[in-house]
């Protein structure tokens, strides 16, 4: 990989693992929904200029459905519902539950797409699991049934969408497609915000949050990893998600004095060991190059030199908040 691989990779692993952080702090004083809208709203209106250089809307005509599915698995649903968790969950619980996405991934393809699915991705799975009930169990950070079950559900939908992109979005092109997903989320949650108003004007330090969330954590994360995937390809881009709750676990306890416990640190290890397991691509031909295969989402798609969705594996693992 060559140092420009290196540095974008770096990166990504850093801005995909802070939105957590950052979540954190804007849903003390802004509701999730105004969260949401507020990073959606600032990601589209800066996406949008290069949006329209790719093609603008006209290259999604026939795709309306599908990106409107996609945009309520993959943006909707998952950012307010992780939001609306953080307001109990520590942010490094989060993220380190978000990180069980690719152990998600692989049920979902085999209840889904009736793929084969290896004994050692089993075995991932399983560690994975492990790794939850550490974080799960008495006296656990996680103590909020409630708020799991949030992030739970917005890991489902993180595993679900890039089915829909598979199988609906492959030949869209990645800027134009989030751009529109980011604007359609943002006319979702503008009603919402309106008529639960009005509210209060939040401090300096959550609306820094929120800026910096839709502009590093949005708009400018899907440039550099569209860059990072022109530079070192699909497969190797999928290494952020093993950075993410690291960087997630590290800034919760500098930042916001969260504590780093032995059952943290070993579920962290599980959870990463397992979806790295988890998401280790079968090899049924006997050793031979498999198939490249099709899926993206809007955190995760991938775009090549000339801006459409490159195909990666089903089960790459999801990497942004």
């Amino acid at each position: 990989m060559t140092r420009r691989g290196w540095a974008l990779l770096a990166a990504m692993g850093v801005i995909w693992g802070v939105p957590y952080l950052l979540i954190k702090v804007a849903v003390a004083e802004v509701t999730p929904a105004g969260v949401v809208l507020a990073r959606t709203a600032v990601g589209a209106v800066l996406l949008a200029p290069f949006a329209l250089r790719a093609g603008g809307l006209r290259v999604l005509r026939g795709h309306w459905p599908a990106v409107v599915t996609f945009a309520l698995l993959e943006i909707v649903g998952p950012w307010f519902l992780l939001s609306n968790a953080e307001r109990t969950l520590t942010s490094s619980t989060t993220g380190l539950l978000v990180a069980t996405v690719p152990i998600i991934a692989v049920v979902v393809g085999r209840v889904v797409d009736r793929q084969h699915v290896a004994p050692v991705r089993w075995a991932g799975l399983a560690v994975g699991l492990g790794g939850v009930a550490l974080l799960l169990g008495p006296g656990a950070a996680a103590g909020d049934p409630w708020a799991v079950a949030q992030v739970g559900l917005a890991a489902v939908g993180y595993a679900v969408a890039p089915i829909v992109a598979e199988r609906r979005l492959g030949d869209v092109p990645a800027i134009p497609l989030t751009a529109a997903c980011l604007a359609l989320s943002a006319l979702v949650y503008l009603p919402v915000v309106l008529a639960t108003g009005p509210h209060p004007v939040p401090s300096s330090s959550a609306i820094a949050a929120l800026v910096a969330l839709g502009v590093v954590c949005t708009a400018l994360a899907f440039v550099l990893f569209f860059g990072l995937i022109a530079e070192v390809g699909g497969a190797r881009s999928t290494l952020v998600a093993y950075l993410n709750p690291v960087v997630a676990v590290s800034l919760g306890a500098l930042v916001l004095d969260e504590r780093i416990t032995w059952g943290v640190v070993a579920g962290m290890a599980l959870i990463l060991l397992g979806s790295a397991a988890a998401s280790r691509r079968s090899r049924p031909d006997g050793g031979r190059r498999p198939r490249t295969a099709r899926p993206v989402s809007a955190r995760s798609s991938h775009a090549d030199r000339t801006g459409s969705i490159e195909e990666v594996p089903a089960t790459a693992p999801e990497t942004a908040a």
